[in-house]
């Protein structure tokens, strides 16, 4: 059975573009699934209201999407100039802590502090300094206390408080800020469904957001950013501690050889589908279109590509906080996405290593489902791990999860290949609760009457709960 609906879920993050009830109300209808709050520029006001504007539309078109709040976290910027400065290939300028607004010294040399105390300590003589999303390239050529002085390769302007990356630098920033603390009680209080932490380097900085979380009783789920070679190096333990992975590829193509980030991308989206861990493709996906209301022919490869790997989410950044066409790039990822997903593949993924037998279950009912017409599986789920599973064998029949917790539901958002459905489970007769998602299915037109369904559940045989596949038809 081809499904009824796309598989690639979108993100789109928030901003002036979209901000406003009407656009937000064209962007559900268009199909996204979450919405992002980026915290680098947005203040707890706004974010309060954004959330609970987001939340009003959804119950006005009666379609629900999950909110992520993607937390700032540890960075390294220069503090402010006087003015913006052209800074002259081969010139010399130095970078300080704790002198105040930049100047120059005595003997004429620039001097731009930074707001990372550790930067002396953390880089080397030899090693590379970029400034301003890698726009400007420098190279340490001295250091001694807190300074480090370089000599610009390539030139640029440099303004107040630019993004500095330092390509394969171990430092010692600590994984959330007194900042992200901040946001994050924010998005806490709101309820949200996911936070995202900037510049994951190592599993212990995901430990340190779980237990943050854990200790505020909240549910909300971890997506780790991996943006520099660290977080590369420790690819396989991020992502069995975290609950989603970002390919971060802005700062990731600034922080390794642009050369690698395919290679990169293909190596994150694999390792997250074996761990069954949900993963998005993020940055740069329809720049163009910030501006142009149709995409260049290499953005629409891109996504191709994202979706062909079989990414769970692709996202949009500058495309919706200050594009021109924000609705036209939903639209454009959906036809690509349907395009691509309308091509006949393998029923499931057959590389992935099952251990369990519950997981082998699942697979089997999947083969089951793809050998009937018109079939799909229902699942039953109240913590969201059968769906979960099953989005990572990647099926070709579609999937519909039921659940009577309003966070798994959410959850279920960012998951490729599974549609969620909120519905509360009747404890006392599971066969209505059966009929009922049948119901739902065919309110829809998702499901005809006669159509077989493959339902997995558990029943009660004796004292024990037992895991159970069933063959229904749909009455």
């Amino acid at each position: 059975m081809k499904n009824p609906y796309r598989k690639t879920k979108i993100i789109f993050t928030v901003g002036p573009a979209t901000q406003d009830e009407d656009t937000l109300e064209r962007l559900i209808h268009a199909g996204v699934d979450i919405c992002r709050i980026n915290m680098a520029h947005a203040d707890h006001a706004w974010s309060r209201e954004i959330i609970r504007r987001v939340r009003k539309v959804c119950d006005r078109v009666g379609r629900q999407i999950a909110i992520m709040m993607d937390v700032k976290g540890p960075e390294i910027r220069t503090a402010d100039v006087p003015e913006t400065f052209e800074l002259e290939k081969g010139e010399t300028i130095d970078f300080t802590y704790g002198e105040g607004i930049g100047s120059r010294s005595e003997d004429g040399i620039r001097r731009v502090d930074v707001n990372y105390p550790g930067f002396a300590q953390d880089i080397k003589v030899g090693e590379t300094v970029l400034v301003d999303s890698g726009l400007m390239r420098l190279l340490v050529v001295d250091i001694e206390d807190q300074r480090v002085r370089c000599e610009v390769i390539i030139p640029g302007p440099l303004g107040n408080r630019r993004h500095i990356n330092l390509p394969g630098v171990r430092v010692n920033l600590p994984a959330m800020t007194k900042k992200d603390q901040g946001d994050v009680d924010v998005g806490i209080e709101e309820g949200i469904e996911f936070f995202a932490l900037s510049f994951v380097r190592e599993p212990g900085d995901l430990d340190i957001f779980h237990r943050y979380l854990s200790d505020r009783d909240s549910p909300a789920q971890v997506i780790a950013k991996i943006e520099d070679q660290q977080a590369i190096r420790n690819l396989d333990g991020i992502i069995k501690a975290s609950d989603g992975l970002m390919i971060a590829r802005g700062d990731l193509g600034i922080e390794c050889p642009f050369e690698d980030l395919p290679l990169i991308q293909s190596r994150a989206i694999d390792a997250s589908i074996q761990n069954t861990t949900p993963v998005i493709v993020a940055t740069h996906m329809l720049e163009s279109m910030i501006d142009s209301p149709i995409p260049t022919r290499a953005e629409v490869t891109d996504i191709a590509n994202a979706i062909r790997e079989e990414a769970d989410c692709v996202m949009l950044s500058g495309e919706t906080t200050v594009g021109k066409y924000p609705v036209e790039c939903v639209e454009t990822i959906n036809r690509i996405a349907k395009r691509m997903e309308s091509e006949d593949g393998p029923v499931l993924r057959e590389d992935l290593v099952l251990k369990l037998p519950k997981s082998k279950m699942l697979r089997s009912a999947v083969y089951l489902a793809s050998e009937l017409e018109d079939a799909g599986v229902v699942v039953f789920t109240r913590r969201g791990l059968l769906a979960q599973k099953l989005s990572s064998l990647r099926p070709s029949v579609p999937v519909y999860a039921f659940t009577d917790n309003h966070d798994v539901f959410g959850q279920l958002l960012i998951m490729r290949g599974i549609e969620p459905f909120f519905m509360e489970f009747d404890n006392n007769d599971p066969e209505r609760t059966i009929q009922n998602a049948f119901k739902a299915l065919e309110a829809r037109n998702w499901a005809k009457k006669g159509a077989s369904m493959v339902v997995i559940t558990n029943v009660l045989a004796g004292k024990k709960i037992i895991d159970t596949i069933q063959l229904r038809e749909v009455e």
